[in-house]
């Protein structure tokens, strides 16, 4: 080697050592962060860290210059950490070799509609979804695939033993328009035959930067509430899988008499569905909705769902002429899942869905919502007139259980292991759903907060107090101080 490259790699190495010392990575890294489809966790010197986002973007570029790949879609969402994580991740990324292509604060699903349309296929989103403001976080797509439990814990262990390729050469760095494109191409692909009144409910999340201009890029009306980005979440959470979540929009939607109403988690990758009436629809019904007018353009396909979805679900996916199939929870894995069996369509009760027929396969709330506009605009009825003829049972929203995180797996474990419930049948690939025939229950752990996630559903009220009770025992047999959310 020549003494002008082992100088030029000495200045490298002493720069990299500079941002260590700088960015303050811990002599432990928090495994905890690391979870099973993407890396999230309080921001504070022993969780999510500058010093954190700096070794991932060196683990990643890393991983990025393996595959033969050079260059990496950075973006962020609201959060009032982001920027300052986003910096260090770009200085670690570019520290690899890897040239940078920022296109700044934007929901995730754009960051992947990036790897579909520029010339990087890997992309890093900063971002928590719609866990609480001060946590922050990173989902990471690797030459073209969402990480989940194998690629996050290989990042987790390169950064560990601080195994990572430092290059001679820093990569570029670029600014990048990309909410514009997005909103033409979505716009000009998909058109709808009646104009709609729609109410748009951001949560003050990221979402707010493109779902409203693209509804009216689409002709519709759009009534906005809380469309201003700020981290703060001052007016509600943004998280539509919890009611009162969606108590404002459900006001707001009988108030201007609109034909449907839209409502965001922090990064844009979900959908809150409220109908003309006012009614929370949740996922797994929008699942229904959408399998349907999937299946008619493509019969006999394969449907994925995950654990907490409706009995309906299964049933008339094979009612309409599909094959249904259950997966764990969790958006990388469902979306794996639905690439392994080229299923043309996915999602679960979280909110994730993923259309893999005219879309690129990626959960996206804003375009979940074009194709929700899409099928109201086509029919003569309303969208709840659409959704009493879907079939409907007694059922809760997903209930929390509060729980540290290292307790949860041997909670589980003593569940699965010691509840009783007679001859009901047993589905333990997440956690564990209990199907009494008429009815079932679910208890699984949450891959991304310090709780467990609990659902029932049945055929009548009575049925459903009847699989709660048995869910109440089991589980108070375990810990009888349990403050039960049923």
């Amino acid at each position: 080697m020549n003494s002008n490259k082992r100088n030029e790699e000495t200045v490298v190495l002493e720069a990299q050592d500079n941002n260590l010392m700088q960015y303050g990575l811990p002599p432990v890294i928090p495994k905890g962060i690391f979870r099973t489809y993407d890396i999230r966790g309080e921001v504070n010197e022993s969780g999510v860290s500058p010093g954190i986002a700096y070794a991932i973007g060196l683990v990643f570029g890393s991983m990025i210059k393996e595959t033969g790949g050079h260059e990496v879609i950075v973006g962020r969402d609201g959060r009032l950490t982001g920027f300052e994580l986003t910096q260090a991740l770009v200085v670690g990324l570019r520290q690899s070799g890897c040239d940078v292509i920022d296109i700044g604060q934007v929901p995730t699903p754009l960051v992947y509609f990036a790897t579909k349309t520029l010339s990087a296929n890997s992309g890093i989103m900063v971002t928590a979804s719609h866990n609480p403001g001060h946590h922050n976080g990173f989902k990471s797509v690797l030459d073209g695939v969402t990480l989940s439990t194998e690629g996050v814990q290989t990042l987790y262990q390169h950064i560990t033993e601080h195994d990572w390729t430092v290059a001679s050469q820093q990569g570029g760095y670029r600014e990048h328009e990309i909410i514009e494109p997005y909103i033409r191409y979505v716009s000009e692909q998909v058109q709808l035959q009646r104009p709609l009144k729609v109410v748009v409910d951001c949560g003050n999340g990221i979402a707010g930067v493109v779902a409203p201009a693209l509804y009216r890029a689409m002709g519709c009306e759009v009534i906005e509430l809380f469309c201003e980005v700020d981290g703060h979440f001052p007016n509600h959470h943004p998280d539509p899988t919890i009611p009162e979540n969606l108590d404002d929009i459900r006001a707001a939607v009988k108030a201007h008499q609109a034909d449907v109403g839209l409502a965001f988690d922090g990064d844009g990758d979900r959908l809150g569905l409220i109908t003309n009436e006012g009614e929370i629809i949740w996922p797994d019904r929008q699942l229904l909705f959408f399998a349907q007018d999937v299946l008619k353009q493509h019969p006999g396909s394969k449907i994925i769902f995950d654990v907490k979805c409706t009995n309906h679900l299964p049933q008339k996916i094979t009612e309409w002429g599909g094959e249904p199939i259950m997966n764990q929870t969790g958006h990388s894995l469902i979306k794996k899942r639905m690439l392994a069996e080229s299923a043309p369509f996915a999602g679960e009760m979280s909110g994730h869905i993923f259309f893999n027929d005219e879309w690129f396969g990626f959960d996206d709330g804003a375009y979940v919502g074009v194709r929700v506009l899409r099928i109201v605009a086509s029919q003569s009825s309303t969208i709840s007139e659409l959704f009493q003829a879907l079939p409907d049972s007694i059922n809760t929203p997903e209930l929390k259980l509060p729980m540290a995180e290292e307790k949860k797996s041997a909670f589980m474990q003593a569940l699965i292991e010691g509840g009783d419930f007679g001859e009901a049948k047993r589905i333990t690939m997440d956690g564990l759903r209990v199907d009494f025939g008429y009815g079932w229950g679910l208890v699984r752990p949450s891959n991304t907060s310090a709780y467990l996630v609990i659902r029932f559903e049945a055929e009548t009220q009575d049925q459903l107090n009847t699989i709660q009770a048995c869910f109440r025992d089991a589980l108070l047999s375990i810990d009888s101080e349990l403050e039960l959310p049923f």
